[in-house]
């Protein structure tokens, strides 16, 4: 019994962590070898916790794209300023995946987010 509780205990803890920038992941892969060029690009929540962070924003310069993206998913808000899933909570293990074209690939990097505070 004692086994069990050690467990649930380190599970609840684990649930309860505060998440942190270093939680998402935030991949490019190029697509294409022809034409305008194609990058795949892999947003991920890596943090196990019960509150998503929400109101993620990435610096992304002035991204742009010959292919629609859908604006729920990735929309560049101003130079720099880009809103990752509407804004709304990105679970845990959720990706946002997307692709563009363009003749150069575009950095993109953590700016800022929204993370539950956990109580101590």
């Amino acid at each position: 019994m004692k086994a069990e509780q050690t467990l649930s205990a380190s599970r609840k803890f684990l649930m309860h962590g505060s998440c942190t920038n270093e939680d998402i992941s935030i991949s490019q892969s190029r697509e294409s070898a022809s034409g305008i060029p194609e990058y795949i690009v892999e947003i991920v929540n890596t943090c196990v916790s019960e509150c998503a962070p929400y109101d993620i924003h990435l610096r992304c310069g002035w991204f742009a794209s010959a292919r629609v993206i859908n604006p729920r998913l990735f929309k560049r808000l101003s130079y720099d300023d880009c809103l990752v899933n509407g804004g709304k909570p990105l679970g845990f293990s959720k990706m946002i995946r997307f692709t563009y074209s363009n003749s150069f690939l575009y950095p993109l990097a953590f700016k800022s987010a929204n993370f539950c505070s956990t109580p101590k």
